[in-house]
């Protein structure tokens, strides 16, 4: 496997590929300077020239730290080969095994150094399978199509559905996105999307006495003991070893109380996402155009005039279309005066005239207001007075942008503080209209302004360190039991964070997340070409889910799915009956939500025991190691025996 990258997902990735994968890794990174490195360890935190410094010793100490995956306490003896390149041409590609590679990783910042090592690297090793960062979906989508055919060609008479140049496009901003919106608020649903339908999994709090839990179509997790407690130790991404129990057997789901759970709720079908009803091109709600108080006075005045009309036509006598035509004449003072009239026809037109009236200043009010809503509809709204229980987010880069969205697809109320008004996230905000504060965090009057004293959660998600830990500081000033999550890269860094806060405030709930420990093993699992569904954070652990053909794998063909099951590792949860030419390649592509003329061939509710046939094709939701050892690309000396 050959990594290039310049920041720390590409630590992270060789990491998770070589100690829990056992793979050999071959590491490109930039060359590091001496003269730039901080003479202190916390003096650039965050930076690449530090972080790079200090690779060789920060891989020794991962291997030291993480639990070997087949549990016997064995590694590879040989760290990851490290290449240091100004520059990737196709030499340096070259010179890292590109050529022989079985998969490469681009995880550049940069998305064009990626897509032009992406085009380099198909043209050395037409059977490469390509894993590429990207953050653009749309212009991700094409080069997967693009890098797939040129793969196809460059091997005539090959299938293509056979060939494993498998390419995919990840974004970590979009991987990392849903554990950090659901740090923020507890209990919120995590969402995995397949073959067009919604997998919805859900945090369930412990039954009451006398009370029997509903396992759901299955229980994913028991959560561990101090999910609410604020000094439990899933809080940090290394703090700790206890923790959740994943994929537990029946009977131990049955027998632990007093723990929540994490079943999968509801299977149902994914519809698109639909846009708001807005003015065009403005982003004006129309439920916005209007306020409340002058509708009602709209609806007062429409009713006046149906009854002035009824009225008018009982008192004389006229056809009720003629007295409503007479009423509305009346109302704009265009009839003519009833001189010579019956008195009910004069005060009938009286009382139209003076309705008229009272329709000026309503007319006059909605005009200003129609103006007002039009001029503001591309400004940042401001916090509502009154608003409260919602969710501060610092931060609007890449990451921030993409947790916006997923709070708001929750129907969290957010608040967003950006202190750079062109953020790429600031046209987002705009048109979902959320309320966003502009202005350096540091800075007194801030947080306040985004209403943090009645805040729910504060989601410090900026990219540097200090500014998420001085924000998180001064909220916990301002309200002493904020629930906080901060995104934080240096590991050492990000475990003193914690427990300090922890220990100086015990009764607020506090989260370190770093980006590219939530990202790197969904890059890792696309890098070993299986298809990776979605990733299912539970507290500090995550469950995946992946579509696995179940030919060729021993523990999975000629077996019940109730052999199947392995508590703790990976279970069956649902199979695809769809005829192995009529399948899609990728499950988890959001436009089959698209394809009315498709239908889903997915079983959720399978019977125990059903046998497993090669031709098969099952989703399994699994551990990172379980899923790991089920491919069996660890050595037979790692591996652990089934069951």
């Amino acid at each position: 496997m050959v990594v290039c990258g310049d920041d720390t997902l590409a630590h992270r990735l060789a990491g998770e590929l070589r100690d829990v994968y056992g793979e050999r890794v071959t590491l490109v990174i930039p060359p590091v300077r001496p003269s730039r490195l901080p003479p202190a360890p916390l003096a650039g935190l965050g930076r690449a020239s530090a972080f790079f410094g200090r690779m060789s010793a920060a891989m020794a100490r991962t291997a030291a730290t993480l639990p070997d995956p087949a549990g016997e306490g064995t590694r590879r003896p040989d760290g990851p080969r490290v290449l240091e390149a100004a520059e990737l041409d196709e030499d340096v590609l070259v010179d890292a095994g590109v050529d022989e590679a079985a998969a490469l990783a681009l995880v550049h910042d940069d998305d064009e150094i990626n897509i032009r090592v992406a085009l380099a690297a198909r043209r050395l090793n037409p059977q490469l399978r390509l894993v590429i960062r990207l953050y653009n979906r749309k212009l991700g989508q094409h080069l997967e199509e693009l890098l797939d055919q040129a793969a196809a060609v460059a091997v005539p008479g090959l299938d293509r559905a056979a060939l494993d140049a498998t390419t995919t496009v990840l974004s970590d901003a979009d991987t990392a996105a849903p554990a950090l919106a659901a740090t923020a608020v507890a209990g919120t649903r995590k969402v995995v999307r397949a073959d067009g339908l919604l997998l919805r999994a859900v945090e369930r709090n412990p039954p009451g006495p006398g009370e029997v839990a509903d396992p759901g179509l299955c229980t994913l997790a028991l959560l561990s003991a101090t999910t609410n407690d604020p000094a439990g130790a899933e809080g940090s991404d290394n703090s700790g070893q206890d923790g959740p129990r994943l994929l537990p057997d029946d009977a131990s789901a049955a027998a632990a109380t007093g723990r929540g759970t994490v079943v999968l709720e509801a299977v149902s079908h994914a519809a698109p996402d639909l846009p708001p009803r807005r003015l065009a091109g403005r982003g004006a709600p129309l439920a916005s155009l209007f306020s409340r108080r002058l509708r009602w006075s709209f609806a007062g005045i429409i009713a006046a005039v149906l009854a002035l009309a009824v009225v008018s036509s009982l008192v004389t006598g006229a056809h009720p279309l003629g007295a409503m035509y007479l009423t509305l004449l009346d109302l704009f003072a265009i009839g003519d005066p009833a001189v010579g009239e019956p008195a009910p026809r004069q005060v009938m037109q009286l009382l139209a005239m003076v309705t008229g009236i009272l329709l000026l200043p309503v007319v006059l009010a909605a005009v200003l207001e129609a103006l007002g809503t039009f001029r503001t509809a591309s400004a940042l709204r401001r916090p509502p007075r009154g608003i409260s229980g919602h969710v501060v987010l610092l931060g609007l880069g890449k990451i921030g942008s993409r947790v916006l969205v997923r709070l708001r697809e929750l129907g969290i109320p957010v608040v967003c503080v950006e202190e750079d008004p062109d953020a790429r996230g600031i046209a987002l905000a705009r048109s979902l209209r959320v309320p966003t504060v502009l202005g350096d965090v540091t800075q007194e009057g801030v947080l306040e302004a985004a209403k943090i004293e009645r805040a729910h959660a504060l989601l410090a998600l900026t990219s540097v360190d200090t500014t998420n830990l001085e924000a998180a500081l001064y909220a916990r000033s301002i309200a002493p039991d904020l629930r906080v999550a901060l995104r934080l890269y240096d590991d050492d860094f990000a475990t003193a964070v914690y427990r300090t806060l922890r220990a100086a405030h015990p009764g607020a709930l506090t989260r370190s997340r770093s980006v590219s420990t939530l990202a790197a093993p969904a890059f890792a699992i696309a890098m070993m070409g299986r298809q990776i569904l979605g990733a299912i954070p539970v507290e500090r652990k995550v469950l995946l889910m992946a579509a696995i053909d179940v030919a060729g794998h021993p523990r999975l063909e000629g077996r019940t799915v109730a052999e199947v099951f392995r508590p703790g590792a990976w279970r069956v949860i649902a199979l695809d009956t769809a005829a192995p030419g009529d399948r899609v390649p990728d499950l988890a592509d959001t436009r089959l939500d698209h394809e009315e003329r498709r239908p889903a061939g997915l079983v959720w509710d399978l019977h125990p025991g059903y046998v497993l046939h090669p031709r098969d094709r099952v989703v399994l939701a699994a551990t990172r190691r379980g899923l790991a050892e089920l491919l069996g690309r660890q050595s037979a000396s790692r591996t652990r025996p089934a069951g």
